[in-house]
């Protein structure tokens, strides 16, 4: 028989949001590795907040929401939170109770930047990296290095020459603050101009067919057992930006063992093979036509005028490059 297609509002429950989410659902092993991470991270938490006053969101739910958010790309806070309103999976995640109301966007951006001033962000990836380490889940000898461009929220009209700061954009059209500009055939780059609400962005693309934004370098270094990321890095978006970084975590890897980098044909320059082998990595590019040999090692430490980028000191290893 045809069943009725009536709701009864306003009743009473048994089922809890714990019940409603399946067993073998892929968050509730990333619940159980995220609270095991905010347990250690206590003793901070006590320090960052005072023991008077009203209470704020509490760090732990904070952390879980900024999760949730970066595990279901959620493009924005206030987006953020429309979806804990009513989505169950979400609510059962970050820890509230259904009769819980969600915070104010504002309030929870405000929120979010107490913890990353006080690089509470680092230290629970660093927790969950520590948890990896003990499951003996992370190859300690071979590694992959990669950088992507991150956009930032810095208009294009923003970007003006650096030499005159009442410098007009070129003409557009349209009236108010915010008239339409038209950037055709006006010449521009980061040596003549600069972001006036974002300084430290710069003019960057991803390919040469690309169109340029104003962006950052974001970079990755993951371990190849199971991909998972064990170094991260932020820098200004110059040419050689993704091999400075390799450099940087590289050098932070532990241990005095040998140790394989690979990445793609972009970390295949002379200067970046020469300073890996004196960091004892050995690298592998995906390069299809090899330039030339690189020069010798004395030589190119002149060359390069570098000796601050070491991994270790040992003169018992040997390395070979790819």
């Amino acid at each position: 028989m045809r069943g009725d297609d009536e709701q009864q509002l306003d009743v009473f429950s048994y089922v809890s949001p714990e019940q409603r989410i399946p067993p073998s659902h892929p968050l509730r092993s990333l619940r159980a590795m995220a609270d095991e991470a905010l347990r250690e991270l206590q003793p901070r938490f006590k320090k960052l907040y005072a023991k008077t006053g009203r209470p704020s969101i509490a760090p732990e739910k904070l952390l879980r929401a900024l999760l949730i958010q970066v595990l279901y790309s959620v493009r924005s806070e206030r987006m953020l939170m429309e979806q804990l309103d009513y989505n169950l999976l979400f609510r059962w995640f970050v820890g509230l109770n259904m009769d819980d109301a969600v915070w104010d966007a504002t309030v929870f951006t405000k929120n979010r930047q107490r913890l990353l001033d006080g690089d509470i962000a680092d230290a629970f990836f660093a927790a969950v990296l520590k948890q990896a380490r003990q499951r003996d889940l992370i190859s300690d000898e071979h590694f992959t290095v990669d950088g992507t461009l991150l956009e930032a929220w810095a208009g294009q009209k923003s970007f003006r020459r650096v030499d005159d700061e009442h410098h007009p954009p070129a003409a557009g059209t349209g009236g108010g603050s915010n008239p339409t500009v038209n950037f055709h055939r006006e010449k521009r780059s980061n040596e003549t101009h600069c972001s006036t609400t974002d300084p430290d962005v710069m003019l960057s693309r991803k390919s040469r067919g690309s169109g340029a934004v104003l962006a950052y370098r974001g970079h990755l270094l993951t371990e190849n057992r199971n991909g998972l990321v064990v170094s991260t890095l932020t820098t200004r978006a110059y040419g050689s930006a993704e091999r400075d970084a390799a450099l940087l975590m590289a050098e932070a890897l532990p241990g005095t063992h040998r140790v394989t980098l690979g990445g793609d044909k972009g970390y295949d320059a002379r200067e970046f093979i020469a300073e890996l082998r004196h960091m004892e990595i050995r690298h592998m590019s995906r390069r299809t036509t090899r330039t030339a040999a690189a020069p010798s090692m004395s030589a190119q430490r002149a060359m390069l005028g570098i000796n601050s980028v070491r991994r270790h000191t040992s003169e018992s290893k040997r390395c070979s490059v790819g």
